[in-house]
């Protein structure tokens, strides 16, 4: 799995409720809607500075907070590709893949905001096309990178009935 887009740069501590407000999630299950609101606590024009295929990229424990799926769907439903962050809440980082939302784990100091990247999961690198420079990064399993191109945990279960990898 390749992925490209432009990098959005946000901090530390990036909670749940940062990523879509309780003012939000508790109103609608319409991803489509949530989708709208994703970071607009921190950026209030976000969704529509952002394109298909663009980035999150974030510092270290991105998505502490709560443990609601509604943050990864929300940023996967805003048409983000990837999450690449420091380190994650071990929660997020677990529902990010069952949804189907591609999350690694880098150092993000080389990246700024604007940057285009090229990630690549299955070999684990990323590469900042903008600054010519590649980003190790460790790869992906295997067993994730199929929950991942099969749409997320459930579409995974319904095209395999099992855990078939």
């Amino acid at each position: 799995m390749i992925l490209t887009g432009k990098a959005f740069k946000f901090g530390d501590d990036i909670n749940t409720d940062y990523i879509i407000s309780g003012k939000y999630k508790f109103k609608t299950l319409d991803m489509k809607e949530l989708a709208k609101h994703v970071m607009e606590d921190l950026d209030p024009h976000f969704y529509e500075k952002i394109n298909e295929g663009d980035m999150i990229v974030a510092g270290s424990n991105f998505g502490c907070g709560s443990s609601r799926e509604q943050a990864p769907l929300a940023i996967k439903h805003a048409g983000i590709s990837c999450v690449l962050a420091l380190s994650f809440a071990r929660i997020f980082y677990r529902n990010a893949i069952n949804t189907g939302l591609p999350v690694v784990e880098c150092d993000t100091s080389q990246i700024e905001e604007g940057d285009l990247l090229e990630v690549n999961l299955g070999e684990g690198t990323v590469y900042n096309k903008t600054k010519k420079i590649n980003i190790a990064v460790s790869p992906l399993p295997d067993v994730m990178i199929k929950i991942l191109a099969d749409g997320g945990l459930i579409k995974h279960f319904q095209k395999h009935g099992d855990y078939n990898f």
